[in-house]
């Protein structure tokens, strides 16, 4: 495990001189912290970091030499910190949240000491231990028994205490029968299991964790969220957590940012925070796409092609002529919980006049795969271009994010209990939205239509632009020029 730690009451973590070595300031009583809150305890101030990324191979020491003759560098700045600036306080439970890429670990790193940053300072208050990545230093061709004493001792435990832990660790980490086996044999999960068990032995005031929250299998996760339960509830301990999963968030933090490209853009709360980066991981569109006219779906989508007898899968948009509109949109703040509805509008255009026909629609874990809910073929009575508006309760859901995707079919000669596919919404035409609570259903499986009272009722539309509408509108543009 990657650990970096001080046991200085105070650190503080300077900019790198571009001639020097970097620069790592272990004082107790500097100048520079005396207006420093008590209870701060970690201060980022003006924080940049950035890496250069090469963009060209030079074939040798001729040619590097030539090219920086030439002042051509050879390299990019990638900017990943911008002048970040924050306070983390005794006692908090500190979340840092962002897309992959968004400059989260970097900042860890820096807040541990690997990284140093270009320009800013870092205050840090106490002992700070740094879980950047389970079972780094653990050794494949040694037993499970001494990889524990040797990461013990990257720790800093000694033997004695090592020694006096080790039935507490092998009990946390249920590996009591694989002690003496060689690492390489344990799996990818019982390696974590016995890394992390470890790793929460280390003494520490400030916590830094980056994505350990979900390691092993469900028992091993109330194991886990026992623990970290238990130093929420310690007002000396500190904790800043990296993660994806804004339950967790909302669960344990009291405080939390959002990191895009590298600046922080939300930092109100933690719900804020965790509702602004589901939104921004699910790509909701914004006012103005959902607002889009019908003539654009139906002219983008459909003129160009050429139906067939059976024209859905040749469609890459999933639409055709006999459906050139298809389209999901949630009906409020796609983000809800366990308690909540969630209401979605499934907007179509269907002409044929004798045709009897259908909607169906399901739901896709995004993260852990799988449809957990189908509604089958449910009737639909308006033709034409119509809205229809389904409410679906979220009590049986599971705190993750999904994919709304819907078909419109019709009857199966064929099979007179079955329909046919007749088109599909493609993802741009798909409805993303998140779940959040704070526990996980163990049965989670298809949950059956009859188990959800589903909602459902036609609301009114846009109305369809006509050559009409569309001359007279052009008439009125040009008396205005």
């Amino acid at each position: 495990m990657n650990t970096h730690s001080t046991d200085e009451s105070e650190t503080i973590i300077t900019a790198r001189d571009e001639y020097s070595e970097s620069v790592v300031d272990a004082q107790k009583n500097d100048d520079s912290s005396d207006d420093v809150p008590q209870d701060v305890v970690l201060r980022v101030s003006h924080v940049s970091k950035s890496f250069r990324l090469p963009t060209e191979k030079s074939s040798g020491l001729k040619q590097a030499f030539i090219n920086w003759t030439r002042g051509i560098k050879g390299y990019t700045e990638q900017h990943v910190l911008k002048d970040l600036t924050f306070d983390v306080h005794q006692g908090d439970f500190f979340g840092i949240v962002g897309r992959n890429g968004s400059g989260k670990s970097t900042l860890l790193k820096l807040i541990s000491g690997i990284y140093v940053p270009d320009s800013g300072e870092i205050l840090v208050k106490g002992k700070l231990v740094s879980f950047i990545e389970l079972g780094v230093g653990f050794n494949p061709e040694l037993t499970g028994r001494e990889n524990v004493y040797l990461n013990g001792a990257l720790l800093g435990f000694t033997r004695d205490e090592i020694d006096s832990m080790y039935d507490e660790i092998v009990e946390f980490a249920e590996l009591e029968d694989f002690m003496d086996q060689k690492l390489k044999n344990y799996s990818s999960g019982m390696q974590v299991r016995l890394a992390f068990s470890v790793a929460i032995k280390a003494r520490g005031d400030i916590l830094v964790l980056d994505e350990v929250l979900a390691v092993g299998d469900e028992a091993f996760q109330r194991k886990c969220d026992n623990f970290f339960t238990s130093i929420k509830k310690d007002p000396t301990k500190t904790v800043i957590l990296v993660t994806h999963d804004m339950s967790a968030v909302k669960k344990y933090c009291n405080r939390a940012i959002l990191i895009k490209d590298g600046v922080i853009v939300e930092s109100k709360s933690k719900d804020d925070v965790a509702d602004a980066y589901s939104l921004e991981n699910l790509a909701v569109p914004d006012a103005s796409e959902k607002a889009s006219s019908f003539e654009a779906s139906h002219g983008t989508q459909a003129d160009d092609k050429t139906p067939t007898e059976n024209p859905a899968p040749e469609y890459e948009t999933g639409l055709n002529a006999r459906v050139p509109l298809l389209r999901i949109t949630p009906a409020g703040l796609p983000i809800v919980t366990s308690d909540d509805d969630f209401a979605f509008d499934i907007e179509y255009r269907f002409d044929e006049k004798e045709t009897p026909f259908y909607v169906a629609f399901s739901l896709l874990d995004m993260k852990r795969g799988g449809i957990p809910y189908d509604s089958g073929s449910v009737p639909l009575t308006k033709r034409g271009h119509q809205k229809i508006r389904f409410t679906l309760p979220m009590k049986l859901f599971n705190s993750t994010e999904f994919k709304i995707v819907a078909s419109i079919r019709e009857d199966d000669p064929d099979n007179e209990r079955d329909t046919k596919l007749v088109a599909f919404t493609s993802d741009k035409n798909s409805c993303f939205f998140s779940v959040h609570n704070d526990y996980m259903r163990p049965d989670y499986a298809l949950i059956s239509p009859d188990q959800l009272p589903l909602k459902q009722e036609y609301v009114p539309v846009e109305d369809e632009p006509t050559e009409k509408t569309q001359a007279e509108d052009a008439q009125g543009a040009d008396s205005q020029a």
